[in-house]
């Protein structure tokens, strides 16, 4: 389902899954990496739909087996170098989108594959190896509905 020249340029797409906490707090959906097992977005290469949020989307249900709105706009940037099977490193550029979680589901297609957890977002900051990616969750970390792209996912909520 994805584009043999989006592969080999490194162009992918995340989701990030939010949620308020009952006292009114953000919160960041996480998922292990399959590779490393360490904290990542759900991400993946851009697939053959028409909009690239409806990447983000699939992604965040294959991934984390998260259900919701996910913004049309992306929130931000991240590049990271993705180690593939032959130990060549693939420079990637990630563009991320955001999504409002209103359903985590039980069962979902990687669940044997992944961990998934919800952190405060300035944890999900120190968890993340991308240093575009951290600074992206700190600058959520506080007033998030500061960024119109939040604002808007909230509203529509």
């Amino acid at each position: 389902m994805t584009d043999e020249a989006t592969t080999a340029t490194g162009a992918q797409i995340a989701a990030l899954p939010l949620r308020w906490d009952s006292k009114g707090r953000l919160r960041v959906l996480m998922v292990t990496s399959r590779g490393t097992g360490r904290w990542v977005m759900p991400q993946g290469w851009r697939m053959d739909v028409s909009k690239p949020w409806r990447t983000a989307e699939i992604e965040a249900l294959e991934e984390a087996g998260a259900i919701g709105h996910v913004g049309t706009e992306p929130i931000g940037r991240y590049r990271y170098d993705k180690i593939l099977d032959d130990g060549s490193a693939l420079p990637c550029r990630v563009e991320v989108f955001p999504m409002l979680v209103e359903q985590l589901k039980r069962d979902w297609k990687e669940r044997s594959q992944r961990t998934r957890r919800w952190f405060k977002v300035s944890a999900a900051a120190r968890r993340v190896d991308e240093p575009d990616l951290a600074a992206l969750l700190r600058g959520l970390a506080d007033k998030p509905l500061k960024r119109p792209e939040i604002k808007a996912l909230k509203r529509a909520s």
